[in-house]
């Protein structure tokens, strides 16, 4: 499988770009020509340097606005070719695309465009160059690759061929199927984008909105499909315009780029076996079966407190590591790990981040399978010693530097609580929380594509439709991971500013992941009513949020007044209804949270959110008071 890129897709300069590309595993590039004019070498030099990186420019782009003219400005457009030609020539590359013209003087007709290309095929041929035909969404008069195909077929020249573009044909909503009737020698070279659907112009969804393949809404997978069945075995580029990665970092964008690809191609092959795909054979996406344990590195009174509050939600202590300064808590199905730790990783996430959430296990059928699958998908497998007794559970670095360990019945695995954890003889008492209801990381808003396409393309788990949440200090971008079975769940919040709750989280933890967790309870009041004789003391909500309610749902007078007497928030909606209540903030704005599923309600309380950031703030340090070491 051929894989590559445009340079345009990713930030920095071009020698930052190659850099990135060839760490990422890409085959080849290709060479935008803004970021070949400004870089200082000369094209040989450049060429040189490229393959130096071990890469292979798979194409020269883009060339506008060259068919259907006449008299001077056609001669032009033809001399403008061979410059091209020649600069080609020195750059080792023998690919050119030249996109359908926007051009005002242009004039349409097929076989006006047909001849053009033939004649321009005659003087490719002299130089071994292989010319690609673009329908851009927006052109002139060719803006469908099956008037681009026509040209092409009726221009009929061997140097001659169609570029077909992912982004051009389900922008307008053409159906990828034409494409299987092109024949695959006539396809000159194939480029994806995905896309969030957005009602706006051509032109400037193009230019400002293309993602990587999974991470929009455009069914990518049916264009490749197509593709793969004409036969074609060429490159697969990826050729993206998007705001938000114009400032991201080169390494993760090519990364997520190579990533993109892989799973797209997985995809292709599993819709329909039949073709002949020439891509990593990897696992299947991985079902995910729960959360099996969330560790937190902490140490001293952060430590202590931290301990508190678990036994005042109801957990108990149940185990101290064999050989390590660990503890374990555990309430039902949910089993939280205390490391102190002074050397390995939690130990420097403590050191980077303070008291956090460093590790996350997850429940799957076989983890080393999912291991196998995440590495092939561009995911660093994460290691450190083993001492005697101890068992070596699978993992990964997830996305904002954290680590995911993979436990599975089958290897023997979720025999770890046994085996390396000796019972610390607590008192058992419980508040009825029963698992994890959903994990909530944060991010900053340019990084929720990436996270989102990381959890999407290792495991069976789909987005939701993201949401904004408003902070009173600013607004925050929201979009929840699950899978099918509504198992396990991830949140992703996205912060635009550090005055936001969640971006002062991330400004004061220096870029800590996971922000909350939330405990699933089948009766939330009883919860309640057992923590508060624990001691727990909830986040207060306003007389002024109950009135509300009362207005806005019929809700028992009885039921209202225990709701505000435990601080309990309330949504609903056609499906069902939702119960929830929160700790106090803790740890520079890490928090929990507990919450009760009526019937078939799925969201997560999002009405609630400027509810409980207010009141979470007013516990907080005040605006502009520095964070006290």
């Amino acid at each position: 499988m051929k894989t590559s890129i445009a340079t345009v897709s990713i930030s920095g300069n071009l020698r930052e770009k190659l850099d990135a590309i060839a760490k990422a595993g890409f085959y080849g590039i290709e060479i935008f020509e803004q970021d070949f004019i400004a870089d200082e070498g000369s094209p040989r030099e450049i060429g040189n340097m490229i393959r130096d990186h071990g890469l292979q420019i798979t194409l020269f782009q883009p060339f506008r606005d060259f068919e259907g003219l006449t008299g001077d400005l056609r001669k032009r457009a033809f001399d403008r070719a061979r410059h091209k030609f020649d600069l080609m020539t020195e750059l080792g590359t023998d690919h050119i695309l030249i996109c359908s013209s926007t051009h005002p003087k242009a004039l349409g007709g097929v076989d006006r465009a047909a001849d053009d290309f033939a004649e321009l095929g005659e003087i490719a041929k002299g130089y071994e160059i292989q010319v690609g035909y673009e329908a851009l969404a927006w052109g002139g008069h060719v803006n469908d690759h099956r008037d681009a195909w026509e040209i092409v077929r009726r221009a009929d020249h061997p140097n001659v061929g169609v570029v077909l573009d992912s982004f051009h044909t389900l922008a307008r909503k053409i159906d990828p199927d034409t494409i299987r009737r092109i024949p695959a020698d006539k396809i000159s070279f194939v480029q994806l984008a995905d896309a969030p659907l957005i009602d706006m112009d051509l032109l400037y969804w193009s230019r400002h909105f293309r993602n990587m393949p999974g991470e929009g809404d455009l069914p990518v997978t049916d264009f490749m499909r197509a593709v793969a069945a004409t036969g074609y075995d060429g490159p697969i580029s990826l050729e993206i315009f998007n705001d938000q990665f114009r400032g991201g970092s080169p390494a993760g964008l090519a990364r997520d780029g190579y990533r993109s690809l892989i799973a797209l191609m997985d995809d292709v092959r599993r819709a329909e076996p039949a073709l002949r795909i020439n891509a990593p054979d990897i696992p299947p996406r991985v079902p995910v079966d729960g959360v099996e344990f969330i560790e937190f590195a902490t140490r001293g009174t952060e430590a202590e407190a931290l301990s508190g509050l678990l036994a005042a939600m109801g957990f108990t202590h149940v185990g101290d590591h064999i050989a390590k300064d660990v503890a374990l808590w555990q309430q039902g199905d949910i089993r939280i790990i205390l490391n102190r730790e002074t050397e390995g990783f939690a130990s420097t996430a403590f050191n980077m981040h303070g008291t956090s959430i460093c590790d996350i296990g997850l429940r799957v059928a076989d983890a080393h399978t999912t291991t196998e699958r995440a590495v092939a998908l561009a995911a660093a497998p994460f290691e450190q010693p083993v001492g005697p007794g101890e068992l070596q559970i699978p993992a990964i670095r997830s996305v904002g530097g954290s680590v995911l360990h993979f436990i599975d019945e089958a290897s023997g695995l979720t025999d770890v609580w046994t085996i390396e954890f000796k019972p610390a003889g607590g008192a058992k008492t419980g508040a009825g929380l029963s698992r994890v209801d959903h994990v909530a990381e944060t991010m900053s808003y340019d990084e929720m594509l990436s996270w989102s396409l990381f959890y999407t393309a290792i495991f069976d788990m789909g987005r939701s439709p993201m949401v904004d949440v408003i902070d009173p200090d600013g607004l925050v971008r929201s979009q929840a991971i699950r899978t099918p079975d509504g198992a396990t769940r991830i949140t992703l919040n996205g912060a635009e500013t550090h005055r936001t709750l969640a971006g002062g989280f991330l400004a004061d933890s220096f870029g800590g992941a996971v922000q909350h967790v939330a405990f699933s309870t089948d009766d939330i009041f009883a919860s309640a009513e057992e923590m508060a004789g624990f001691g727990f003391s909830p986040l207060p909500m306003t007389g002024n949020y109950y009135k509300d309610l009362e207005a806005r749902f019929s809700i028992d007078p009885e039921q209202l007044a225990r709701m505000r007497a435990f601080n309990i928030l309330y949504d609903e909606d056609a499906e069902g209804a939702f119960f929830q209540f929160y700790s106090q903030p803790f740890a520079g704005g890490t928090f929990f949270e507990i919450v009760q599923r009526v019937d078939g309600y799925d969201g997560y309380g999002a009405p609630n959110a400027p509810f409980r950031i207010a009141a979470q703030k007013r516990l907080m340090r005040p605006k502009g008071m520095p964070r006290q070491e």
